[in-house]
């Protein structure tokens, strides 16, 4: 549970920021993440997907691995208990690519595929 806070804070800072990039991960594409974490892995375009993963401010989009839960709620709840908030705003991402096995947004400069689920 400590991990899946620690996760879910992560991404609310990625939210408050306004950075498009999540937090890093040192696993392999192959391994299967955490049932209570935010899967980022991929080996392919396909293997990505836009979610919403929530911050303080309530939507936040980013590419997660396309069979990943994302937990946005729990953002938002950590958030609430801790008396945060965020600038609202997100980026305009139009579809996910695989960059050395992870989930990257695609914004409208760069092309891509265009999947949102």
């Amino acid at each position: 549970m400590i991990r899946t806070l620690v996760l879910v804070l992560s991404l609310a800072m990625v939210g408050c920021t306004g950075a498009q990039t999540p937090p890093s991960t040192d696993r392999p594409a192959s391994v299967e993440a955490a049932p209570d974490t935010v899967d980022f892995s991929c080996s392919t375009d396909a293997d990505c997907a836009v979610k919403d993963v929530g911050n303080c401010c309530g939507y936040y989009p980013a590419c997660v691995n396309i069979d990943s839960p994302t937990f946005p709620e729990r953002v938002q709840a950590q958030c609430e208990r801790e008396g945060r908030m965020s600038v609202c705003g997100f980026p305009s991402l139009l579809g996910c690519r695989c960059v050395e096995g992870r989930c990257e947004g695609v914004t409208g400069a760069q092309g891509g595929e265009t999947r949102i689920d």
